[in-house]
């Protein structure tokens, strides 16, 4: 049977693909029925994609979330896999805690966005998306910071390597974050590191993330067993200075904010006091993106 599936993966039969990338990202789509709803004051509204021609329109469910202090910094949030946007208001609500403005986007295939079988390709597209709102929501290139959990680690790596700091953006938070897929998959056993090897989802962000010059914060559970810390710190061992690593004691994969609630408060505090405490004068005016980076243009529904 294995012999038979690798042949079938090796000659690109799709319907073994789309069955393989359900396997990995296990996206979460729908609203959970204890949903208690955001705060007044919050927003959840949708993105269109570029319209392409003999298909269907798609969008994004995008979260504005504004913190009390009209000058925090704004952060970008990218999630993992398999929970939505409104399976990680949680982790969320921490982020605002520690003094940001946040917007989150749930990809395609999670939440309320459009129904697909995502692949990395459909995610990095959607980040390109969400970085054209954070733009919009945020102008002061000095006030942005991407964030990223777990795969989202991987999505927020490949926007900032195309960015530059402090032009475009100024800092990286990485929390569960991993070095490539495939790295993950060897540490989860011979049968899963056989078929990374055959897969084309990568997220290699062990070879991109030296391309980013922003200050970055990494947070990493000593007790994570989805992608252990070791992996973490291969990554940290191969980022730009300035750099920060935090571990947290006893801390698992999605519950840094509760195992060591004021430890983690702390951390990402100190970090907007240190790289985002200036405070940039509203008509300082942000450069334009490089070329590179310039997402495809959008509208908002």
């Amino acid at each position: 049977m294995l012999l038979l599936l690798a042949l079938a993966l090796t000659s690109g039969c799709a319907w073994l693909d789309r069955k393989q990338r359900e396997i990995i990202y296990r996206p979460t789509p729908g609203v959970p029925a204890n949903f208690a709803g955001l705060r007044p004051g919050d927003q959840r509204y949708f993105v269109a994609l570029p319209s392409v021609a003999g298909e269907a329109d798609q969008a994004l469910e995008m979260w504005w979330l504004p913190h009390p202090d009209r000058d925090a910094p704004t952060l970008l949030y990218f999630h993992g896999t398999f929970r939505n946007l409104y399976e990680n208001a949680r982790k969320i609500d921490a982020l605002r805690e520690a003094g940001f403005s946040v917007l989150a986007v749930d990809y395609r295939g999670w939440g309320r966005s459009s129904a697909i079988t995502p692949s990395e390709q459909t995610i990095l597209q959607d980040a390109n998306l969400a970085w054209s709102e954070l733009q919009r929501r945020q102008p002061l290139a000095a006030r942005r910071v991407i964030y990223g959990h777990s795969m989202g680690s991987g999505v927020a790596v490949d926007l900032a390597s195309r960015l530059h700091a402090p032009g475009d953006y100024a800092a990286l938070i990485l929390e569960s974050a991993f070095t490539s897929f495939t790295d993950v998959a060897h540490e989860a056993g011979l049968l899963a590191g056989w078929m990374a090897a055959l897969s084309s989802e990568r997220f290699a962000s062990v070879e991109k993330i030296a391309r980013v010059d922003a200050p970055l914060l990494m947070i990493h559970g000593s007790a994570d067993t989805t992608i252990p810390v070791l992996l973490g710190e291969k990554l940290f061992d191969a980022a730009r200075p300035p750099k920060r690593w935090i571990k947290i004691a006893g801390g698992a994969h999605s519950d840094l904010d509760l195992v060591a609630h004021d430890a983690y408060q702390a951390a990402l505090r100190d970090w907007i006091r240190e790289y985002l405490s200036r405070r940039p004068s509203p008509s300082a005016e942000t450069p334009a993106p490089s070329a590179a980076a310039r997402p495809d243009p959008a509208r908002r529904v």
